[in-house]
């Protein structure tokens, strides 16, 4: 990180550039997850640089997404005494996983406006609802998915987790739960200044499966009939070889 800052550094020199520039990491580019996972922590840090430095009051905004998916929600309703598919709605893309750590609050960082423009908080989520929309029931069905999220530890968000020191280097930690899923996570890095966001940098992680968790993930996806057909024989098999078993006791 050092070396980095340093080329960095020498850079703004020799092009005299002026603007801000955010250069982020992350502890983990490769997060593998095998068996007996039980969920690990990313460390996202790295400095804002200003060579002018015409501003010193920076608040950092970190956003970290995981891969887009569509979704079908279901509402539950009781009928009769017993609990049924009620309504429903689908998302065409709404993130996996999504956490947001900032430096202060961030109704005293930026306006709304701005929050909702660059996601800074599960309020501001940019879900893409499919069909006819009614916003109250997108409303209802939108809280509905982060109010379940952030149960499963998928949504959260911590302002105040991010540490800026002397105007200059950052770090926040982000935990990722045990039921995380597997594909490409970006780290956003937001500089702000006086309400207005003045550098933007992504950095990405690599969460995958590993060894006998890949063979089937692969396996399944690929070979599909095969897969399902192996499933429906170790059924069967499991159940004739515990039929033996209980008939010899």
């Amino acid at each position: 990180m050092k070396r980095t800052l340093i080329l960095m550094l020498a850079l703004f020199g020799l092009t005299g550039q002026s603007d801000p520039v955010l250069v982020p990491e992350v502890s983990q580019h490769r997060i593998e997850l095998r068996q007996g996972f039980v969920g690990t922590e990313l460390l996202l840090f790295g400095a804002i640089l200003d060579p002018s430095q015409r501003q010193n009051d920076f608040d950092i905004v970190v956003v970290l997404k995981g891969p887009a998916e569509p979704i079908r929600l279901r509402e539950k309703e009781q009928i009769g005494g017993i609990w049924m598919n009620a309504d429903s709605m689908d998302f065409r893309s709404a993130p996996a996983f999504f956490a947001v750590a900032s430096s202060r609050p961030i109704d005293e960082i930026v306006d709304d406006r701005t929050a909702a423009i660059f996601e800074f908080g599960t309020d501001f989520i940019q879900l893409s609802p499919s069909g006819a929309i009614n916003p109250d029931e997108q409303a209802r069905f939108r809280n509905g998915l982060v109010d379940l999220r952030e149960r499963q530890q998928l949504y959260k968000q911590d302002f105040g987790g991010v540490e800026v020191r002397e105007g200059v280097l950052y770090q926040a930690r982000i935990s990722l739960p045990s039921n995380v899923q597997t594909g490409t996570y970006t780290a956003e890095t937001f500089a702000v200044s006086r309400g207005r966001v003045i550098a933007s940098a992504i950095a990405e992680v690599e969460v995958e499966k590993v060894g006998f968790e890949r063979f089937v993930e692969v396996f399944a996806q690929y070979q599909s009939f095969l897969y399902g057909l192996t499933a429906i024989m170790l059924s069967v098999g499991m159940g004739w070889l515990a039929g033996r078993l209980f008939a010899m006791i």
